[in-house]
């Protein structure tokens, strides 16, 4: 069993508070979990800052290929919207041998 996570920094566009914010993150979130629906996606940081946003995104799978596919999509998809700027994404692989 290997369980992916995937840590999405962006910077949202002509955004000045956090209900604007909200706007724009949750369809994002939405999108994400419509299209993905064996992931869990949430905004996981920056909380309190209006103009960026950090999205967590974990998948279980059977193997680590599909694992990594599949946050790839995702961050694909991220990065595909015009009102925001991906800044970085970082992903991690565990696997149920960890200690």
């Amino acid at each position: 069993m290997y369980v992916a996570a995937l840590t999405l920094d962006v910077l949202l566009g002509d955004v000045r508070s956090l209900k604007q914010k909200r706007a724009v993150v949750r369809p994002l979130v939405a999108d994400l979990r419509r299209h993905y629906p064996g992931v869990a996606v949430a905004e996981t940081g920056h909380l309190d800052l209006h103009r960026r946003a950090e999205i967590g995104v974990a998948v279980v799978s059977a193997t680590a290929a599909n694992a990594t596919e599949v946050l790839d999509e995702c961050e694909r998809r991220v990065a595909g919207h015009p009102e925001i700027e991906l800044l970085s994404a970082r992903q991690r692989l565990f696997t149920d041998e960890e200690e």
